[in-house]
């Protein structure tokens, strides 16, 4: 099933979850276009009929017919702009907020009866995946942002590393334990002077990092530069390569060297891409499997 079938097999589903394909939803006389104009009218500011046939996407004459309805069941007051009499205010009557008090009401039993036997934990996720489907759909983008080492991002680091070098690389829990003894040095000991880690984060979703660290006074040394797979092919390899090797310069470092296998494609063409070269490697057997291990180095 490819990903147009899966969105509109969840459509089928969602309608039918939640009455849409009732013919009386809510149990009312309104359609579903009519209860949805009935609920933007009973907002605190409620639009012009020009801006609401825009906002909900529907044909002006169509909504023009509509209101028409809810005007002869006293449901709506229309008033003339003041600054432009051929624009009318629309405000529900007393009866009309009653009308759409009752249908909200009976949307949120529903939907609470729908979540009643779902646990917190579920329901947080839920809640979360609804949130990114919008915002995707919306066409919005939030920013990717590095920012510092904050608590619980060794873990989640810990564990995307254990995970993802298992999966593509069938590195054995002794690669673990290596990140795992990297992030504790890194947070008992490092000089926030003139060492840092960078996290990727979009909408609070951690993508990636990367570190640079102290090697001695003239050389830095980059260390878990990591990308997860969804993030992968967005550039923000590139981002953070860039901010570690910006940071290393700006705190005077003349040089910058990282460790490295050969089997990892990906980021040894991003390296030698910025300027790096391979100054030694050597065959071995690390983790469970047979390497070739590397040492690329870039003056800065």
């Amino acid at each position: 099933m490819d990903t147009i079938d899966r969105v509109r097999e969840f459509n089928r589903f969602y309608t039918r979850q939640i009455g849409l394909v009732e013919r009386n939803y809510l149990g009312g006389s309104l359609s579903l276009s009519e209860l949805r104009v009935l609920y933007e009218l009973g907002q605190p500011e409620p639009p012009s009929a020009r801006r609401l046939a825009g906002e909900l996407g529907l044909d002006e004459g169509y909504l023009s017919r509509i209101l028409s309805k809810f005007t002869k069941n006293g449901w709506l007051d229309r008033t003339p702009d003041p600054a432009d009499r051929r624009v009318s205010t629309l405000v529900l009557s007393h009866a009309g907020q009653a009308h759409a008090y009752a249908y909200v009401a009976e949307a949120r039993d529903r939907i609470g009866e729908m979540l009643v036997d779902i646990d917190s934990i579920d329901r947080g996720k839920m809640v979360d995946a609804m949130t990114g489907i919008q915002r995707l759909l919306s066409g919005e983008k939030p920013e990717v942002t590095l920012r510092d080492l904050r608590p619980g991002d060794s873990g989640w680091l810990i564990q995307q590393h254990a995970e993802l070098y298992q999966r593509d690389e069938g590195f054995d829990h002794r690669f673990e334990a290596l990140v795992a003894e990297i992030l504790a040095d890194f947070i008992r000991n490092h000089d926030p002077g003139c060492e840092r880690a960078f996290i990727a984060e979009r909408a609070g979703q951690r993508l990636g990092s990367v570190f640079c660290v102290r090697k001695d006074a003239e050389t830095a040394k980059l260390r878990l530069f990591l990308l997860v797979p969804e993030a992968r092919g967005l550039g923000l390899g590139r981002q953070l390569l860039e901010a570690c090797i910006d940071y290393a310069r700006a705190q005077g470092y003349r040089r910058m060297v990282l460790w490295t296998h050969k089997s990892h494609n990906a980021a040894c063409a991003l390296y030698a891409k910025y300027g790096f070269k391979i100054t030694s490697e050597q065959e071995v057997n690390e983790f469970g499997v047979d390497l070739i291990s590397q040492i690329w180095e870039i003056a800065l």
